[in-house]
């Protein structure tokens, strides 16, 4: 019996060992990646423009890592645009503490001192300039799509957002996650190009892929991670200062796609071009949302009906949502 339990014992030692050397191991592990470009992104009025465009109405860069109103839609507030803005943690159910970082010119706590290769790295791969994992609410797989042109022009506009000297909360991610997350940055590989504009419905696939639709109106499961056999299907939880509201369904078989058509698609963005955060209204309670409806309203016609003409082709999900379950 005393051999048994010696043999036991045994065991228990080499798989607790095996255990330790693992987490040892994940501990130190660095996430995958290459050296940033050394490339200088050449500033020419095409690529500001084309920047602006996306950071300020595409991706758009600026709902995230800027300060809000809390009126409908939770605009941008002016003279924060850049200086670091949402924080996601355990009040949502997140695992940590994350916030989105400041990426003004600001060379202490902003892109300042970066190098235009750091920030495509960061991007479309994940990785800061100290090798390290971004936390993927950043959300750089879906921005991997991103076209070398269009992360260029990205990068020329971000340099002259005005420097804000704002630090922001250090990240705190919780065991495990926080080994999981090295393994979610890859390497972008070989050169990256858009679809023509005039293939509406790849092109609308792509702008939805770095525009963040699928990323918000695709189901979460329990641990905060995308359901990927219903995509599009809308059920998110979304809540913050704001409120709390669901993502909607936006396959052809949700409440609104099954029905709208293209020009009544456009038209629901357009119906918000002249709202800034000045004229905003205030939401009823229970009706605000974090759904960027005037930053989204800058975008062209034929690119939202070239994401019209791609949600149409997505597989019809039936799963019905309440987007606003406190409404009074």
């Amino acid at each position: 019996m005393k051999t048994f339990f010696k043999i036991v014992g045994g065991v228990v030692l080499v798989v607790v060992a095996l255990i330790a050397i693992g987490v040892i191991w994940l501990m130190a592990k660095k996430p995958a990646s290459q050296p940033a470009s050394a490339e200088k992104v050449q500033a020419t009025p095409e690529r500001m423009a084309r920047g602006k465009y996306l950071v300020e109405h595409v991706a758009p860069c600026l709902d995230c890592h800027s300060d809000h109103v809390l009126k409908f839609s939770t605009p941008v507030k002016p003279g924060t645009e850049g200086q670091g803005g949402y924080i996601f943690d355990k009040n949502i159910g997140f695992p940590g503490v994350v916030a989105a970082q400041n990426i003004t010119s600001d060379a202490e706590f902003g892109l300042g001192s970066w190098t235009d290769g750091e920030i495509m790295r960061a991007v479309r791969e994940g990785i800061d300039r100290k090798g390290e994992a971004l936390f993927p609410m950043m959300p750089y797989e879906h921005f991997r799509s991103m076209s070398d042109d269009d992360v260029k022009s990205v990068v020329v506009y971000l340099r002259t957002l005005k420097p804000i000297h704002k630090g922001v909360p250090d990240k705190h991610i919780d065991f495990p996650v926080n080994l999981i997350i090295k393994f979610a940055p890859k390497p972008v590989e070989g050169a990256v190009a858009a679809p023509d504009p005039h293939n509406s419905v790849a092109y609308g696939k792509y702008l939805t892929t770095i525009g963040g639709c699928y990323e918000c109106h695709t189901p979460h499961d329990d641990h905060n991670a995308l359901v990927a056999d219903k995509p599009f299907a809308g059920g998110w939880e979304m809540k913050g200062p704001w409120g709390r509201n669901y993502t909607a369904n936006l396959t052809p078989a949700g409440s609104y796609m099954s029905h709208a058509t293209r020009e009544e698609f456009i038209g629901r963005f357009k119906a918000y071009a002249s709202m800034d955060a000045n004229s905003a209204p205030e939401a009823p309670a229970g009706h605000n949302t974090v759904m960027p409806w005037i930053a989204f309203s800058g975008m062209t016609d034929q690119d939202l009906g070239a994401i019209y003409d791609y949600l149409k082709t997505v597989k019809p999900i039936e799963n019905k949502v309440v987007t606003f379950p406190d409404a009074k």
